[in-house]
């Protein structure tokens, strides 16, 4: 698969070769072109899903059958007798589930389906070595995430409380135990089963039964009747299209560049004797760059087929755009323009990431969570040693990255230029590093890795090392401030059963995705400020996205951070926050445990807030300008309170523009009343006061019910 168009064609793949004919005429092997049919029939099954099988018309017990018939049809399509394995481990994990008590269940079922998962990887290893020829291996990391997440989620409901929970364990956290359908069902869908991403088992479970999209919009409480609008269901045609689109071109980048840097020619003794170490670092960073466009391919492919059948919608951004990225897998241009390793972590194989996060780094004592994250996803890949030494040189590259990000970042803050400079440096830094820390997982081998690292010289772990254990020696790093509890203890704000505020020294709960440095700084955790306090799907994220980097001068005048009036309420009635899908999405929605209340997020709320309330208005003044014009003309009328009645001294009549219609009303009925004339006007300007009054208190009343209306299109919270 690493050297198109010249593919070998492997012995060991047990697959349909129904289509070896297009395999030749297209030059591709036959693994690779059953693994494309599956994929795009999946897409347009995914529309008759989100259709045909809508569950407005369909039972659920409909959806799941033909989820996991076609997935299974799939499995068998593409790996042949090797599917055996794709029903026998999940097969064996619901056994484990549905035996073992609740409160070791997590642990059981990681055992198993790891236990089964490492022996696939070795038979692999022992019978088709170095090939990546499409095998059951994929398909069995996926399920392994599925089953252990569930099982996880089922020791957090059925022991855990609320308390003890972070705010995705809590959405999260299932309190029935599913079904043999629903769990197979989860286990085996088309949508996901080749090549992920990984969907959480409640997510799942909503959008068969069709809550994830059915959800209506908040503040429409104050329309007549209390009536609720009716909310249509977003199409997800505009993001699938977008998401094919870019996976033709990441496949076209594959196909075109992996032929002017194969992966093969750094293990060649010419490369590495003949070639000077700069172009050494160029095709390492090359090489593994292209290899990276092949997993941009498979995994927007396989979102859009999530997003066609209607998996995947997480609300409305603030100018009303539904949002497909509930289980987004990776982020393009944020993973290849990221300034540090953080960023790129949190954007590449979001799913992994979250599961990772969810079974290792919120379980384990915080010193060794970077160390045992690394270690589960090395020997969830397998045993290659190219694995195990990308993710030791990760673990140490990210501590390196987070240390000198702290000792140099403020250093480049003071001017727009400098802190310009800081980001194109530390994203060609973030680059070559990618390249120096990655060749090893693609290369495979452990002592061609280990000679061209020796060809490097080990500059950048040396690097690494300097930059942890002598640099801040040496160099005074930026002071990082924490929130105070008024008695000298540093304690998260709004600390209370929930575990949801401020990011503390030493106790960051989830600030490490698959492996990420630990945010002990502020300055990291701007994008843990993301999908706060959010009560429906359909609530607007967008406002709580953007928010910038924090500057040193302004972290001092923000240390006394209290909490949310939301998270204070959910505290005292000691009952959890309300929580959605959003909440519990990664990337980029995936790390919502992290919110923290910073002045910059105050004020980014506070400028989005202002700008929807100039849009309210602008709105609500085009939307009731006749109403507003008919009341300002009522307001005028009052200006000409001297007015003489009809058939009096002097026979004037009324002046037409002041109101004929309005004011013979009640001046007639003072006629009628045989009211003295002389005292007519002044009583004909209290009687009309009055009804205008009355009516103007009418107009507001319609102008009122109109502001729901202009809320509820998803525009403004």
């Amino acid at each position: 698969m690493l050297e198109p168009p010249k593919f070998i064609e492997n012995d060991c793949y047990n697959g349909s070769r129904t289509f070896t004919w297009l395999a030749d005429m297209v030059g591709l092997s036959v693994d690779l072109v059953n693994f494309l049919i599956c994929q795009i029939s999946a897409l347009f099954l995914a529309s008759l899903f989100r259709s045909v099988l809508h569950p407005s018309k369909v039972s659920s017990k409909l959806r799941h059958t033909f989820a996991l018939s076609v997935g299974l049809a799939f499995g068998y399509f593409c790996f042949g007798q090797q599917a055996i394995h794709i029903a026998g481990l999940p097969a064996i994990c619901y056994i484990v589930i549905r035996t073992q008590d609740p409160r070791i269940v997590q642990r059981a079922v990681l055992l198993v389906a790891m236990s089964y998962l490492l022996c696939v990887h070795l038979m692999r290893q022992l019978y088709d070595y170095g090939s990546y020829a499409l095998d059951i291996t994929g398909p069995l990391m996926i399920i392994t995430q599925k089953v252990t997440s569930l099982a996880f989620s089922i020791h957090d409901g059925f022991v855990r409380g609320d308390e003890e929970l972070t705010k995705a364990q809590q959405y999260h956290a299932i309190r029935k135990m599913p079904s043999a359908l629903e769990y197979f069902s989860y286990v085996w869908h088309f949508q996901s089963i080749l090549a992920g991403p990984l969907v959480f088992y409640k997510d799942y479970i909503e959008f068969v039964e069709g809550y994830n999209l059915l959800s209506s919009p908040s503040g429409n409480g104050n329309l007549e009747n209390n009536k609720r609008e009716v909310v249509l269901e977003p199409s997800p045609t505009k993001a699938v299209i977008r998401k094919v689109v870019g996976s033709l071109v990441c496949a076209f980048i594959f196909m075109k560049f992996v032929k002017i840097y194969p992966v093969k020619d750094m293990k060649e003794d010419d490369f590495l004797n003949n070639t000077s170490m700069i172009y050494k670092y160029w095709y390492a960073m090359m090489a593994t760059t292209c290899i990276r466009f092949k997993y941009y391919h498979a995994w927007l492919l396989a979102d859009a087929i999530c997003n066609n059948s209607g998996l995947g919608f997480t609300g409305y951004d603030k100018d009303g755009n539904p949002k497909w990225d509930l289980i987004s897998n990776i982020n393009v241009l944020s993973f290849e323009f990221s300034t540090n390793m953080r960023d790129a972590i949190n954007n590449w194989n979001c799913g992994t990431n979250r599961w990772l996060r969810t079974l290792v780094y919120e379980r384990v004592p915080k010193q060794y969570g970077t160390l045992l994250t690394f270690a589960l996803s090395a020997v969830w890949h397998g045993f290659y040693p190219g694995y195990y030494l990308t993710f030791a040189t990760g673990a140490v590259v990210v501590t390196a990255a987070r240390t000198g990000r702290r000792l140099f970042r403020h250093r480049f803050q003071s001017t727009q230029v400098t802190r310009m400079f800081y980001d194109i440096l530390t994203c060609l830094i973030t680059r070559v590093v990618l390249g120096y820390a990655t060749f090893p997982f693609v290369l495979l081998e452990f002592m061609g890795s280990i000679k061209l690292y020796l060809r490097f010289y080990l500059c950048l772990h040396i690097i690494s090392l300097v930059t942890i254990f002598i640099l801040p020696k040496f160099i005074r790093g930026e002071r990082r401030l924490r929130t105070s509890n008024g008695n000298g203890n540093v304690q998260p704000a709004g600390s209370g059963n929930v575990k949801d505020a401020v990011t503390t020294n030493g106790e960051s709960a989830a600030a490490l995705t698959a492996g990420n440095d630990l945010n002990e700084d502020r300055e990291e955790d701007k994008h843990a400020q993301r999908k706060v306090n959010t009560s429906t799907h359909l609530q607007p994220a967008a406002t709580l996205q953007n928010t910038t980097e924090q500057q040193p001068t302004e972290q001092s005048n923000n240390v006394n951070l209290r909490p949310r009036p939301q998270q204070l309420q959910a505290h005292l009635e000691k009952k959890p926050m309300s929580r959605c899908a959003r909440d519990a999405v990664s990337v980029p929605h995936d790390q919502c445990e992290m919110d923290q209340l910073s002045s910059k997020l105050k004020e980014k709320i506070e400028a989005e807030t202002k700008n929807i309330e100039e849009f309210i208005d602008k709105t609500v003044t085009e939307t009731v300008s006749g109403i507003v014009e008919f009341k300002n003309d009522l307001m005028r009328d009052i200006e000409f309170p001297k007015l003489k009645l009809p058939g009096s001294n002097g026979g004037i009549s009324l002046d037409s523009s002041t109101g004929v219609g309005l004011r013979k009303r009640n001046i007639s009925s003072i006629h009628d009343n045989g009211t003295d004339p002389g005292n007519a006007p002044a009583e004909a300007e209290e009687n009309g006061a009055a009804f205008l009054k009355k009516e103007i208190e009418v107009i507001n009343a319609v102008v009122q019910q109109a502001v729901p209306a202009v809320l509820s299109n998803g525009h403004a919270k």
